[in-house]
């Protein structure tokens, strides 16, 4: 009897591994989560960061670990290096960090890496010498070229238009400026005048100030391209108080703020983004793997990230590597209804 209860445990025991092992296709990357894992944002009181934040604490919480939320005073790399001084010494297991400049951060990162936390970036990065691997949110030539299309096609194909970026030292504000500018060496495009690039700081008055610089500056603008949500918010806002109806916007920005201004006669005939509680939680992924061992940030590497399923580490165009969300959502006046109720 006895040896028959034994073998029933050790039957039920392989049975509970097989379930553990298989049932979840996250186990791998969540095995042995507990810890404390920390997330940098670019800046507070900013509503596409509180979405990045709930997907990223989200899993971490689900993971078993202790999720660690670091917003800068201001949205400056300063600030940034503040609290990752203080996270390095409260020795977190993971920090991951939206860089508000892409190479002021190195010094601090590399200390962390140093004192065995691993480091990641997410949304906005830094150069490859300051951590393992980039969460992305989308491929930068993407960006570039979806949103020179819409400069394009909302403009008629020529005239003015300006750029309305977050702050001059942003990485991906720049990386995303800079494939713009590379779609705009085509023939095609040779009508359009890009005629200035201001910046909002993420700021919402400072963004809707610099759009009525710009509507004085230039009578005969016709698109404002803002890829950031606050700026392209901010600019939207202005035109529709203003009645600029021929000057447009378009960019990236959330469907739940965005919804007012969105349609064919409306201040935004189209934007584009991706959801932002999926780089969250991707990024989450990223720092549960680290950890754990799965992976160690180079190219060729895999991982499991829930329900986001299987993903690879890819080489990044700077040289280090990068794990890529998806390809940006075009959200106009056929589908704002959804989008809006999801980010």
């Amino acid at each position: 009897m006895r040896r028959k209860i034994a073998q029933s445990r050790a039957i039920l025991f392989l049975l509970v591994l097989i379930t553990v092992g298989c049932g979840n296709p996250s186990a791998q990357t969540m095995k042995n989560s507990a810890g404390s894992y920390a997330i940098v944002m670019k800046s507070e009181g900013n509503t596409y960061n509180e979405k990045v934040v709930e997907g990223f604490e989200r899993v971490i919480e689900e993971a078993g670990g202790t999720c660690i939320i670091a917003y800068p005073s201001n949205p400056t790399a300063e600030e940034q290096m503040i609290r990752i001084e203080e996270l390095i010494h409260q020795k977190v297991d993971a920090i991951a960090v939206a860089a508000n400049d892409a190479n002021a951060l190195q010094s601090i990162l590399e200390e962390a890496m140093k004192e065995g936390i691993k480091v990641s970036t997410l949304d906005s990065n830094t150069n490859p010498y300051s951590r393992q691997t980039f969460v992305n949110q989308a491929a930068t030539e993407d960006i570039g070229s979806v949103l020179a299309e819409a400069v394009y096609d909302i403009s008629g194909g020529k005239g003015q238009w300006a750029i309305l970026s977050a702050t001059s030292m942003a990485a991906n504000q720049n990386e995303w400026i800079d494939a713009m500018k590379g779609e705009l060496e085509s023939s095609k495009y040779k009508e359009l005048r890009l005629v200035d690039i201001v910046y909002g700081n993420d700021d919402y008055e400072l963004s809707r100030e610099k759009t009525r610089q710009l509507l004085a500056a230039y009578p005969d603008l016709k698109v404002i391209c803002a890829p950031t949500v606050k700026g392209i918010l901010a600019a939207a806002s202005v035109l529709e108080e203003e009645g600029a109806a021929t000057v447009k916007v378009t960019g990236l920005g959330l469907p739940s703020e965005m919804s007012p201004y969105i349609g064919p006669s409306r201040p935004c005939p189209y934007m584009f983004l991706w959801n932002p509680e999926d780089v969250g939680a991707l990024s989450a992924y990223v720092s549960l793997a680290l950890v754990n061992g799965t992976i160690t940030g180079k190219e060729g590497e895999h991982f499991q990230a829930g329900s986001l399923g299987e993903v690879e580490i890819t080489k990044c165009p700077d040289g280090g590597t990068e794990v890529i969300v998806g390809a940006p959502l075009r959200i106009d006046g056929s589908n704002i209804g959804k989008w809006k109720n999801e980010f």
